[in-house]
């Protein structure tokens, strides 16, 4: 076997395997003698997992299970591929009536991740593709997205995107989105591109990801687009989270 290039790394997500594999939380000393970690290494790693919400600490029982950030995780690999799936024929559809590329995308941190993009017949290339990342303020995916969240976690997203206006003119800014139903930018990503986005909520009505369509700027009927998006939108939420 190879020795890890970088043991820290390897031991943290040997104890998050283990753990995952427990029906209850455990004690430090069972992961120390089942991965074979020296005592003060399990416990450094363990209060480094606790401080980022990986692992929890039971401190009425002494014992460690996973902790939300950890949850989280799971929950966005799981409902990813099923919200690409569902997603992919509207966004088609979307992409087509817009002449233009239609996108997937899901919030991470102060950012958003693109899961999927349909590009219609001679739409031009993006920088949007699968996997690329966008600071959240920048795009509408992401403003519609964050102008669902609650005061708590839009101001946390708001101070670690770097953004430079005032927090209140963006959060007022959020609000009117968030009113309307829809987002928009125009050539904040590309230029001679906008964008309009809505939001696919969850059943806490929590946004679960965003369907957007970016175009030649003025080219396309924002209005139509909106009520494309929106009607797909419920379809997806209704299919995945069984909402109406």
């Amino acid at each position: 076997m190879n020795k890890p290039q970088v043991p820290a790394a390897h031991n943290v997500l040997r104890i998050l395997a283990l753990l995952s594999t427990t029906d209850a939380p455990i004690s430090a000393t069972r992961i120390q003698r089942e991965l074979g970690l020296p005592r003060s290494t399990t416990y450094h790693l363990l209060r480094e997992l606790e401080d980022s919400g990986f692992v929890v600490h039971l401190s009425s029982s002494g014992t460690y299970g996973l902790g939300l950030a950890s949850y989280r995780m799971a929950q966005a690999y799981t409902t990813q591929q099923p919200l690409v799936r569902l997603a992919t024929k509207p966004l088609a559809h979307i992409a087509e009536l817009a002449g233009g590329s239609a996108h997937l995308t899901r919030l991470a941190g102060s950012e958003i991740v693109y899961l999927h993009e349909v590009r219609a017949p001679g739409a031009v290339s993006l920088v949007t593709e699968v996997g690329v990342r966008l600071p959240s303020l920048v795009t509408a995916s992401g403003r519609i997205m964050l102008a669902q969240l609650p005061e708590a976690e839009l101001r946390a997203a708001y101070n670690a995107s770097g953004e430079r206006r005032r927090y209140r003119e963006v959060k007022d800014e959020l609000a009117a989105y968030r009113r309307q139903g829809f987002a928009t930018e125009r050539e904040a990503v590309t230029r001679g591109q906008e964008s309009v986005a809505v939001a696919v909520l969850d059943h806490l009505a929590r946004p679960a990801a965003a369907l957007a369509v970016t175009f030649a700027v003025g080219t396309a009927d924002t209005q139509r687009l909106v009520a494309a998006l929106t009607e797909a939108a419920q379809s997806v939420r209704g299919q995945f989270f069984g909402m109406v």
